[in-house]
């Protein structure tokens, strides 16, 4: 199932200016403003198996991000998630990504879960940005993006990976539940 063309940055045009304004607004708030967001380590390992990370945020650990993957190749890799919520707490994001910018690992699947939102933007990079080096975008037919995931399409996704981000909003029901 192709994803909504809404939910994706596709290279450019008004939803990438939206996603970089929203994610500029949320990094200008003051720091009362935003939770501090959640930041984590994790090895990405390789071996053909598929692991799963996750991390929740919010209050009562209303939100959870899990990163499911398989990778073959080389050694460990020190990852890192990152969370955090709007001060409404109706919104958050998950970054996960390589500091050192590029994997080396082939990466045979991906997923990124979110529980307790729809997500909003989601985007993934064969290439994060490490120094001068910019992030560089997956092509639009390698992944696909729904209302709970981000994750690879069998087929057309190249193996490379190095960073994923989303922007989700509260379910329906979560906000009726405050």
């Amino acid at each position: 199932m192709a994803a909504p063309s809404s939910r994706r940055n596709g290279g450019g045009g008004a939803v990438s200016l939206w996603a970089a304004l929203l994610l500029v607004a949320v990094a200008l708030r003051p720091a009362r403003a935003v939770s501090e967001p959640t930041t984590v380590a994790f090895d990405v390992r390789p071996g053909g198996v598929v692991h799963s990370f996750s991390q929740n945020v919010g209050p009562g650990d209303k939100y959870t991000c899990v990163f499911t993957y398989a990778s073959q190749g080389g050694t460990n890799e020190k990852w890192q998630m990152s969370l955090g919520t709007s001060e409404d707490q109706q919104h958050f994001t998950c970054t996960i990504w390589r500091p050192q910018g590029k994997s080396y690992l082939y990466f045979t699947q991906f997923k990124v879960e979110v529980r307790g939102a729809e997500i909003e933007y989601g985007m993934a990079y064969s290439k994060a940005a490490f120094e001068r080096e910019s992030d560089v975008p997956l092509k639009n037919e390698e992944f696909e993006v729904t209302k709970t995931a981000v994750s690879h399409r069998p087929g057309a996704f190249k193996a490379e990976l190095s960073k994923l981000v989303i922007v989700a909003k509260a379910t329906r029901r979560d906000q009726l539940s405050d």
